[in-house]
């Protein structure tokens, strides 16, 4: 297995660092991956790789942990290391330790098993079996010797906070084994990996504050989430202070998406398991669907079964109440869910394909009403090429019950197709070799453009509900914004002077043309 050309990391091998970075890291990981090429499919890599890693990691957490009450309290280290209540982050039973599972030389699949399913018993955090969805103990497809190997190679480095070069890094190193291993037969899993510039855009768009519920109602691997409390403690609030909601229906994804927030120490968040839209698991004990205060989601675009006849027969909340759009095509499906989600100040971000702003019949009866209700704060034109799976455009939509006065009866419209933003000069995305991806600068500009309610030639325009009424409530961006290309301006005077040469060689080139016939007839 090579690995892809943008993706040029040092090796790890003998690597005897103080701390452990992030290019050290990835590449650490992909060396994993390596060791089970031909054992299993390459989509599964992540799978076996993130239970190792987490394991690897709450073990070097709890020695260090240990070490630091022994030396706050002067306790025995024995009876540290048996005493539960002594510890306040994970506790790791004995047939769950590191030292136990790298002495065993056979049936070590069998014992990682056994130790991940002690490690959810003894920690509430992960007692919804996140950690045993995969088996390591299917011998015919992971030998004794594979697994060694592997235990041998994540005994490597260890993973103690001490160790840690940046305390984000094992998210980081999370979503770069999503992005290389979500998907096989060539595809990079766009179902549940939203490139992180696009994740960080709609996040500062609808700008959770302190104390925000935020939830993602099909949150993948649970990059919106994390970065929501990143982008709180990037404002300078606390990101303990905001509550974070996710459901997923893919049980591997769902347990990756719990991995991943438990190792951005996110320990707080909820992530349930289960189809949103037949199962909502966040309701009231009154049986009303919670609300929340922002919602942001990259749902499944144009879903061909999304369960229409159940909602038909059995919807108990009242969600879909603008129509339900075709059976084979769930976008207005997602965003009405999303709508239903929102408290009444609540603002939702919201990222779709592009063909939810024109698609005529029932999605158009949907449509027209919401934005008759002044809901749709803000449409933003993606780059294309920005996806793993699809080179189709996308968008964001930003929905809002409680718009600034100012954008009352208003719709903002951004177009970012533009490689380069002809007035501001901004660049918007580079061309990397197999996609496009937003710049941090173009990133940056979007969000304040939205958040600002920036108008700019060629960019960006305010459009009040009446010219979106006559357009048929269609809300494709290049009607509102002026995407053409300006053409050259032309010098009259020059173009003149150009003519006039021209007839002179013509007359030239005639005067010569009637002397050679002459001498053709003299002869």
């Amino acid at each position: 297995m090579s690995e892809p050309e943008q993706e040029t990391l040092p090796g790890v091998a003998g690597d005897t660092s103080d701390t452990l970075d992030l290019d050290t890291l990835r590449s650490h990981l992909w060396e994993a991956a390596d060791i089970l090429r031909g054992s299993i499919d390459a989509s599964d890599y992540k799978n076996y790789i993130f239970g190792l890693l987490f394991l690897k990691r709450i073990n070097d957490r709890f020695d260090e942990e240990t070490e630091e009450i022994i030396e706050e309290t002067g306790i025995d280290e024995e009876i540290v290391r048996d005493d539960r209540d002594l510890h306040e982050e994970f506790w790791v039973p004995e047939r769950a330790r590191w030292d136990h599972i790298a002495e065993q030389d056979t049936d070590i699949g069998a014992a990682l098993n056994k130790a991940l399913e002690a490690v959810e018993d003894e920690n509430d955090a992960i007692a919804e079996r996140v950690l045993t969805t995969v088996d390591y103990n299917d011998k015919e497809r992971l030998a004794d010797a594979t697994l060694d190997e592997l235990v041998t190679h994540f005994s490597k480095h260890r993973y103690r906070n001490a160790d840690l070069d940046d305390p984000d890094i094992f998210g980081r190193a999370y979503e770069y084994l999503i992005r290389q291993f979500a998907d096989d037969a060539g595809k990079k899993g766009g179902e549940f990996y939203t490139p992180r510039e696009v994740v960080q855009l709609l996040v500062e768009c609808v700008d959770p504050d302190s104390g925000d519920r935020v939830y993602d109602p099909c949150c993948g691997s649970g990059g919106m989430l994390i970065y929501s409390a990143q982008h709180v403690e990037e404002e300078g609030g606390d990101r303990d202070d905001i509550s974070l909601y996710g459901q997923e229906k893919n049980l591997n994804t769902w347990a990756i998406g719990q991995m991943n927030v438990l190792l951005h120490e996110l320990q707080d968040a909820t992530i349930e398991k289960g189809d949103t839209i037949t199962e909502p698991k966040f309701v009231t004990e009154h049986d009303e669907l919670e609300q929340f205060d922002r919602v942001v989601a990259n749902p499944p675009w144009n879903q061909k079964k999304w369960s229409k006849e159940w909602v038909q027969e059995n919807e108990p909340y009242n969600r879909f109440e603008y129509g339900l759009p075709p059976s084979n095509r769930g976008d207005w499906t997602w965003i009405q869910l999303m709508l239903a989600s929102l408290s009444e100040d609540g603002k939702a971000g919201i990222v779709m394909d592009n063909g939810v702003l024109f698609r005529s019949r029932s999605e158009k009866k949907i449509r027209k009403p919401i934005l008759e209700e002044d809901l749709v704060e803000a449409v933003i034109a993606l780059p294309e090429n920005l996806f793993y799976n699809t080179s189709s455009s996308a968008c964001i939509l930003i929905l809002n019950k409680d718009k600034p006065e100012e954008l009352e009866g208003k719709v903002q419209f951004i177009y970012a197709e533009d490689q380069t933003l002809r007035e501001s000069g901004v660049q918007v995305f580079e061309e990397l070799s197999n996609q496009n991806e937003l710049t941090k600068a173009g990133l940056d500009y979007l969000a304040q453009t939205h958040l600002i309610g920036r108008e700019e030639d060629h960019h960006s325009r305010l459009v009040d509900m009446d010219e979106i009424e006559e357009n048929d409530w269609n809300l494709n961006v290049p009607r509102y914004v002026d995407t053409t290309e300006p053409e050259d301006p032309i010098d009259v005077s020059e173009k003149l002077q150009e003519l006039d040469r021209l007839v002179e060689e013509r007359r030239q080139t005639d005067a010569e043309l009637q002397e050679y016939m002459e001498e053709l007839e003299y002869k």
